[in-house]
């Protein structure tokens, strides 16, 4: 007891907690400058060499030089990166709290899927070609899906084991769909190709200007959600002991990973092991706190994704490795690792 303690012993135990949240603060400081230096790189390196002249010229003006486009293609690029990172990471984050798993991602949920299943469909009987078009039909898929789990999962009674029964049984259908149609039709498959290993190089400000708005809404409301979440973690009896109201805090998680996974994958195709591996990491560190873990999470994940996508481009020159194939390379590894030496915290 803290009480019986000499008067150090309790000077020191009262100083702990400000000292573990003055260097979660620094880490999280810290993880922003490597999100603004990886962001740079991003935009100054590629598969096509650019000198550091021609990149500051084609930042600050542009005069349609072949340069300036490249520049502007890559700071596109980028910003795209930075929104679908930070989705998926709080999206896998909102994730392994609520079905409390800490090896969840948004595949669990079947909304990787549900998007996937929808720009096929689209692509094959409705003729939809181009990029714009998929970012609609890849969110109502995934909108359509994370409903639909909800109800199967049992709704007002929902819990993380039927969320998650639910998910996988969805994503297992879905997916036997989405061959189906890709093998017996050959032009879906050639169209479908690069979509659905995940990629940034088709980034537009149009696409930007779409997914922002989803982005952004998830990404508030999941920030919002992460007191609720940390009783919600602790058990269904715990958390209606602290007052929580289980089944709106799990509909509103579902709809902010929705949104938020939604968005990432119709702009960008389903990138896997970003919202599966930064908030597993994330957690070694900052503990099993919510209110920790989302910031870090909503900062950590464009790194990855975004230094990904970097090594993608100069791997290969003068073409390029998809951000997707990317990631699947480096987090499987690295999540082993993971697994292997550090004890998963508790949820």
């Amino acid at each position: 007891m803290l009480v019986d303690s000499p008067p150090e012993e309790r000077a020191a135990a009262a100083a702990a907690p400000p000292t573990r949240r003055a260097a979660r603060s620094a880490g999280l400081l810290l993880s922003a400058v490597i999100l603004v230096l990886v962001a740079l790189a991003s935009i100054a390196v590629g598969a096509k060499g650019l000198s550091p002249e021609q990149v500051l010229h084609g930042l600050f003006q542009d005069s349609g030089t072949y340069g300036d486009a490249v520049v502007g293609q890559r700071l596109s690029r980028t910003v795209l990166g930075l929104l679908a990172g930070a989705a998926l990471g709080l999206s896998g984050a909102v994730l392994q709290a609520l079905t409390r798993n800490p090896l969840a991602d948004p595949g669990v949920l079947g909304i990787n899927a549900g998007a996937s299943a929808a720009v096929v469909t689209a692509i094959t009987y409705l003729g939809v070609t181009s990029l714009s078009g998929y970012v609609w039909f890849a969110f109502l898929g995934a909108a359509a899906v994370g409903a639909l789990v909800w109800f199967l999962g049992g709704a007002r009674s929902a819990t993380p084991v039927r969320l998650a029964l639910a998910g996988t049984a969805i994503s297992a259908a879905l997916y036997g769909y989405l061959q189906a149609v890709m093998i017996t039709d050959g032009a879906a498959l050639g169209r479908m190709r690069f979509w659905t290993v995940g990629s940034l190089a088709s980034a537009t400000d149009a696409t930007i200007a779409q997914v922002l708005p989803f982005c952004a809404v998830g990404a508030v409301l999941a920030l919002l959600l992460a007191r609720p979440l940390n009783a919600v973690a602790m058990g269904d009896d715990t958390a209606r002991a602290l007052g929580a109201r289980l089944n709106r805090t799990r509909a509103l998680a579902m709809l902010a990973a929705t949104l938020l996974c939604g968005a990432a994958t119709a702009a960008c195709g389903p990138i896997v092991f970003v919202g599966l591996m930064v908030p597993h990491a994330v957690r070694s560190f900052t503990g099993p706190d919510l209110r920790w873990i989302l910031p870090y999470a909503t900062i950590l994940s464009p790194v990855l994704l975004l230094g990904a996508d970097v090594i993608g481009r100069v791997a290969a020159r003068p073409a390029e490795v998809q951000v997707g194939v990317v990631t699947a390379l480096i987090g499987g590894p690295v999540f082993i690792l993971l697994v292997r030496r550090r004890r998963s915290a508790q949820l």
